[in-house]
């Protein structure tokens, strides 16, 4: 029951987004809409911001299981254009209002989950110290979500594959050089 209501509360949430801004909307406009009270809203939420924070989350995390791998992360950022597609108003009212950084958050929290997957993965037998792993996937993730933000406000008009099909062949094979220049085991 506890999960319906959030998705209830979601759903509302994504369909006012499509008519005004995150600004304009009070908790007492999602428990109208949902038919229950504000006791209610309060009991998941402690406001709509985190009602937010939760759709983007909630909704990524299902969808990027098992794309994190160096043959599949071409598949998990596909997802993440596809779901700011598919959710355009909602992502577009995120992107527009004081509220960018919950938007912000969740690009930058999927990427980096994306990316330590294929470095890991790309890591496996190499003696590499985690914080040099972090910062090889941190670099990645902050030029990934630039280019996500970007893309968003030129209006979304590339076609995401085209953009992967780039960013394939300008990172291919550097995760792997970098990993080897980090090599703790090569110092000696």
């Amino acid at each position: 029951m506890s999960q319906m209501t959030k998705k209830s509360f979601a759903a509302s949430l994504k369909k006012m987004l499509a008519q005004k801004s995150l600004e304009k909307i009070k908790v007492i406009d999602i428990t109208e809409d949902c038919g229950v009270n504000r006791q209610t809203f309060y009991y998941h939420f402690k406001d709509i911001y985190d009602l937010l924070d939760w759709v983007y989350t909630y909704e990524a995390t299902r969808a990027l299981d098992g794309k994190k791998t160096y043959d599949t992360w071409q598949q998990g950022f596909e997802y993440i254009f596809n779901y700011i597609l598919d959710n355009k108003s909602f992502v577009l009212n995120t992107f527009n209002s004081v509220s960018r950084e919950h938007l912000e958050r969740y690009l930058y929290n999927e990427v980096q989950l994306l990316l330590m997957g294929v470095v890991e993965e790309k890591a496996k037998d190499m003696a590499v110290r985690e914080k040099d792993k972090e910062f090889i996937a941190d670099f990645y993730k902050y030029a990934f979500v630039g280019i996500v933000l970007e893309w968003i406000k030129k209006g979304m008009k590339e076609n995401p594959k085209d953009i992967i099909k780039r960013l394939n062949t300008l990172i291919c094979g550097n995760i792997e050089e970098a990993l080897e220049r980090y090599r703790t085991d090569k110092w000696d």
